[in-house]
């Protein structure tokens, strides 16, 4: 298989700020790449309280049917703290928990969550710590699906990995609408329940997108919270901070203002010359937006590589286009090729090839 490859260089020129903040830990991430714009102990573990819930709400999303009934059991008679005020014996819509899980940080609802979704709380951690594994957040270790903590032994991860878990997260449909709603009534079985949600980011800052609060006494507060401004997708996550709606948006409005959104990858105009498909039409499903910086500039490219097949399909991978920031790779799309478009390119016969046919069909 043959392989081409294509670099780029995009150029673009930004303003800077500094600023500080109160937090401990903290991080501020690209949610298209995953790169970390800025740190403050990011890999630092400690107690996380609430946001735990975020792992909790991705999971039930991953492995169950948010329509199905829950009736709640005695399990929830342990939980204590926040509550959504759930009762023994009621029935609610799974979906419906989830929605008391985030806004309203229900830890009865976390519990009555993990029993539904795997059986048993202890099943539903295993589940949590796994999947935590497969994304890579390499400093996490979850004991609850509420995080709560007690006698110093709780939920444990970092800035990044938390940021990390919400890079993934978002990028579930159902997820972005749980963690982006301000409001939300239910009604179970024996109640209507009207949540109002805890992120006071929804009212600083108009660019906020979804959020999860957390405080416990030993955890003290911390925060993840998404925004979004002229196709910039960033997260910031802190722990330990006790200005933590004013320090996320003071480091969204810095780094909005950093950063520019390059249209790197454009699905409407995407051309490639290439001679081996005679006439062939490449495309990619998705755009892509790069945040670079003007120190970075000049190391924005973009490498193609595309396979050469003998046979090919409607709407086969034909290759992929790569995002590289020097050396770090930010992003990777498919290219596919349309079959009505391509006639592979046949081979030029020369000047004694044809005699040897002539002479062959004799």
């Amino acid at each position: 298989m043959k392989r081409i490859v294509i670099a780029l260089i995009i150029f673009i020129i930004f303003p800077s700020k500094i600023w500080a903040i109160s937090a401990d830990k903290a991080i501020v991430m690209d949610l298209n790449s995953g790169r970390v714009l800025y740190d403050l102990n990011k890999d630092e573990p400690q107690l996380i309280a609430s946001i735990t819930k975020i792992m909790t709400c991705l999971i039930a999303i991953n492995y169950s049917d948010l329509n199905k009934t829950v009736i709640v059991g005695e399990e929830i008679l342990a939980a204590y703290g926040s509550s959504v005020y759930l009762e023994v014996g009621e029935e609610i819509r799974l979906k419906d928990l989830l929605y008391g899980l985030m806004l309203r940080s229900g830890n009865d609802a976390a519990i009555a969550i993990a029993v539904a979704v795997a059986g048993s709380v202890d099943s539903f951690v295993y589940l949590m710590n796994e999947y935590a594994k497969t994304i890579g957040m390499n400093n996490t270790n979850f004991v609850n699906p509420n995080g709560l903590d007690q006698n110093g032994v709780g939920n444990v991860s970092t800035a990044y990995d938390m940021a990390l878990l919400t890079k993934v997260a978002m990028q579930n449909e159902t997820f972005r609408k749980i963690f982006g709603t301000q409001s939300y009534t239910a009604t179970s079985s024996l109640k209507t329940y009207n949540w109002e949600g805890k992120n006071k980011l929804f009212s600083l800052y108009e660019y906020t997108t979804g959020g999860k609060t957390g405080y416990t006494d030993a955890a003290r507060r911390t925060l993840v919270t998404t925004a979004s401004r002229d196709n910039k997708n960033l997260v910031v996550v802190t722990l330990n901070d006790g200005n933590d709606f004013n320090d996320h948006k003071s480091l969204y409005e810095t780094y909005f203002n950093k950063y520019d959104s390059v249209l790197v990858l454009d699905k409407d105009n995407f051309q490639i010359d290439d001679d081996y498909y005679e006439n062939g039409k490449f495309y990619i499903k998705d755009n892509y937006y790069a945040l670079v910086s003007d120190e970075e500039k000049k190391d924005l490219k973009i490498n193609i590589t595309l396979y050469k097949y003998d046979e090919i399909y409607d709407g086969i991978k034909i290759g992929e286009a790569k995002v590289m920031l020097g050396k770090e790779l930010l992003h990777t799309e498919s290219i596919y090729i349309k079959k009505e478009e391509v006639k592979k390119q046949e081979k030029k016969e020369g000047f004694w090839f044809k005699i040897f046919r002539w002479f062959q069909s004799w």
